[in-house]
């Protein structure tokens, strides 16, 4: 077994050189791909003592079951197997194997879990919680309004800029991922809510920053990040005796819900969220199937 494991160990010194240089992967990254294809060498050596390009199809499947076996999770197969394709299709540019032993094998699919909601009573208990008699408080309901009403995205939230603000058309400029920005319709208690804001919005920002366009600042007139966003509505919860876990997306993910349940069409849910894909959105079909499926189970017949 020593000569085949020192070949190993050999053309992965070279593979971790490609992907650190060819690829220009974080040290973080390089390290993940090198783990994922050490864990598959241990077992390929262990198992069957053959060297990379000697590597069958029904190994790869073997080695799939061993960690089925060991308790990994789906998505923990998925990555693995990730990783050591990744390492087959760099001996295939480099020229070291004519085809790889992974061409015909798929990664395991993960379950999908749906996401906690809440339902709209629980919505308006957790906006109303917040005591609108302080500057604060003002600002963290106009924050959980518009998380909720506009369907947003915590990272969406704390990057609207005054710019993003067409009160006078009803919508509102959001900045999605990958920087794709999309128009999102906001209600009138929402734009209410950001006006009142607005009248205390100055005296945050002389503490801060000058001339920052950020939306919502924080009491020293900097930048809100997502973990005070997060304590934000923890303590709304707490304060609203709702006893689930919550974070911002659960807002998010309620809005979808709620709009489906009303009526919304799949496409329209989808342009409002920002999901690039209509599957990502299909989830909350089956939430709403599932909420239906308690109701009538909590009917005393």
């Amino acid at each position: 077994m020593r000569p085949n494991s020192e070949k190993w160990n050999k053309i992965i010194a070279a593979y971790r050189t490609y992907i650190r240089l060819e690829k220009n992967l974080s040290d973080n990254s390089v390290e993940a791909y090198i783990r994922d294809i050490t864990v598959f060498e241990n077992f390929i050596l262990r198992q069957y003592d053959v060297l990379p390009a000697e590597v069958e199809p029904y190994m790869v499947e073997r080695f799939l079951v061993h960690l089925f076996e060991s308790k990994h999770s789906k998505s923990s197969q998925a990555r693995s197997l990730s990783g050591v394709r990744s390492f087959y299709n760099y001996l295939l540019v480099t020229d070291k194997i004519d085809s790889s032993p992974l061409e015909f094998i798929s990664a395991p699919k993960s379950s999908r879990h749906l996401p906690d909601v809440l339902t709209v009573s629980e919505v308006e208990r957790l906006i109303g919680s917040v005591d609108t008699s302080t500057a604060q408080g003002r600002r963290n309901r106009a924050m959980l309004e518009m998380l909720y009403s506009c369907g947003l995205r915590v990272s969406e939230l704390i990057s609207l800029t005054l710019p993003d603000l067409f009160f006078g058309e009803g919508y509102i400029r959001v900045t999605g991922k990958g920087s794709k920005q999309r128009f999102v319709p906001i209600g009138e208690r929402a734009k209410q809510l950001v006006l009142l804001y607005l009248e205390d919005r100055g005296e945050q920002l002389s503490k801060g920053k000058s001339g920052s366009a950020t939306l919502f600042l924080s009491n020293r007139g900097s930048s809100l990040s997502r973990v005070m966003v997060f304590n934000i509505i923890r303590r709304a919860a707490q304060d609203a005796g709702i006893d689930k876990s919550i974070s911002p997306h659960t807002l998010r993910h309620s809005f979808a819900t709620h709009l489906l349940a009303g009526g919304a069409g799949i496409r329209q849910v989808q342009q409002m969220l920002g999901h690039s894909s209509i599957t990502t959105t299909e989830i909350y079909t089956h939430l709403d199937i599932d909420h239906l499926r308690e109701a009538i189970e909590e009917i005393e017949l």
